[in-house]
């Protein structure tokens, strides 16, 4: 299984730089990870829809440089998006696996979300809480939780 997160933004807290390499270590027996960094456009003091439009359209194409054709796309996104317990995210990447998805791609946007050029590319949206989250802390949530899916259907102890 090959999954690839694309996350817009560089980590700078080393304190995050650590928990994502934790969980980069944990998920080698599992999968191949690879983990995409594209920059982050600069958001105008005097920011308006149009401009946040275009920074989120600009940041969207960086994103789609990085996905490939075949790849089955998931956003982390709040609109029209289905929320998993882990028992059923667990059963539900299975269920990707089993359909013959081998590559699966996580899209985190920046901070003022994903853009229309990203969301049409996308095979379906997750979201992983009603709550918001700093990007940082999403990645290390998102890593976390495909770490225990696979614990969970390796029927291996840690999800308890």
């Amino acid at each position: 299984m090959k999954i690839k997160l694309i996350t817009v933004g560089k980590i700078k807290e080393s304190f995050f730089v650590e928990a994502i390499n934790e969980y980069i270590k944990r998920l080698k027996p599992y999968c191949c990870l690879e983990i995409f960094e594209v920059s982050d456009e600069t958001i105008a003091k005097n920011s308006n829809d149009s401009l946040d439009a275009m920074v989120k359209e600009k940041e969207g194409e960086k994103i789609l440089s990085k996905i490939k054709e075949n790849e089955y796309v998931i956003l982390l996104d709040f609109k029209e998006s289905k929320e998993y317990d882990s028992l059923d995210f667990a059963k539900h990447l299975d269920m990707l696996m089993t359909n013959g998805k081998s590559s699966l791609t996580f899209v985190i946007g920046g901070s003022l979300g994903l853009g229309e050029n990203v969301r049409k590319r996308g095979n379906e949206r997750l979201l992983l809480s009603k709550m918001t989250f700093t990007h940082q802390m999403t990645r290390i949530i998102l890593l976390e939780q495909i770490y225990r899916a696979f614990k969970i259907l390796n029927n291996e102890t840690y999800h308890k």
